[in-house]
């Protein structure tokens, strides 16, 4: 005879599993501490094991609530599968996204697939340049979302991160070191340039620059060469270059801001979705990809 697990117990067993507590995971249900405890003994009465024991670093899983662990995520994942495609609205359409190619790699992913999931038939178009041509491609009706790199947010948009600005190099490179510095900067709007450019001034050293491109490839490919350093945010240095310390010589730059911009109207209701899955993406740290 078939019988059916209440999915409301698991979910209160995994967040006492994940929390370490009835009081904490009680807080992730905005439940009381005994409706969890209330819920962690019928789910242990209804399969007959206990599933918690308590030592002084508070509750830890049983055998039986190991082997139940794994098998009870898999179980709520597929529950809030089905719960968001049944209940979500089918839009179609397209979004256009507008995203500085230095930071694609790292908050791209960060939301790309789960609103992908959630609107499987919207179709997302990615613009990439500069923040400041972005932004006038936003005001000019061609994108209808802004992810912008800037060294503080206007009024019209809104702050998601603040950020570092640092010089990055080939790892135990010399670059830095030479005279006049050899710096990979982009091109003429680039908002990196200008604190860059000012920070060199007024630390009195001489640099020439090595590239000025769009391309941030061909800007990483040059620092990888060691025949440049470079200003990079500091959650995005790319995986075998490394931020260069004050041992190398170099003035500090200015912190920077990550900014998402919308329509003056706040866009269409697959636009407000987008940007509730930038938001919750990119301010949670747990979700970043570095």
């Amino acid at each position: 005879m078939a019988r059916n697990l209440d999915v409301s117990l698991l979910r209160a067993f995994v967040a006492v599993a994940e929390t370490g507590g009835m009081t904490a995971a009680g807080a992730v249900l905005n439940l009381t501490q005994a409706a969890v405890s209330q819920q962690i003994k019928r789910l242990e009465e209804t399969l007959g094991e206990e599933l918690f024991a308590r030592d002084r670093r508070g509750m830890r899983l049983t055998g039986a609530g190991e082997r139940l662990f794994g098998r009870a995520k898999r179980l709520l994942a597929l529950n809030d599968e089905i719960w968001t495609e049944m209940t979500t609205p089918e839009y179609e359409g397209e979004v256009r996204l507008g995203i500085p190619s230095d930071i694609i790699t790292t908050y791209l992913p960060t939301f790309l697939k789960g609103f992908a999931q959630s609107y499987p038939r919207v179709q997302i178009s990615l613009h990439s340049g500069s923040s400041v041509k972005l932004r006038s491609e936003l005001k000019a009706g061609k994108v209808d979302v802004v992810l912008a790199t800037e060294p503080s947010c206007d009024p019209e948009g809104e702050n998601l991160v603040m950020d570092r600005l640092v010089w990055v190099g080939a790892r135990g490179g010399e670059a830095a070191w030479q005279r006049p510095l050899p710096v990979s900067i982009g091109c003429s709007d680039c908002a990196f340039r200008g604190p860059v450019r000012e920070a060199l001034l007024k630390a009195g050293i001489e640099w020439r620059s090595t590239s000025e491109v769009t391309n941030t490839s061909a800007q990483v490919a040059t620092v990888a060469a060691d025949i440049a350093v470079m200003a990079w945010l500091a959650s995005t240095v790319p995986e075998g270059l490394e931020v260069l310390g004050r041992e190398a010589g170099l003035p500090p730059l200015p912190p920077f801001t990550v900014n998402l911009y919308l329509p003056r109207d706040g866009g269409n209701h697959v636009v407000q979705e987008l940007a509730r899955h930038i938001r919750e993406a990119v301010r949670n740290p747990r979700r970043m990809v570095a």
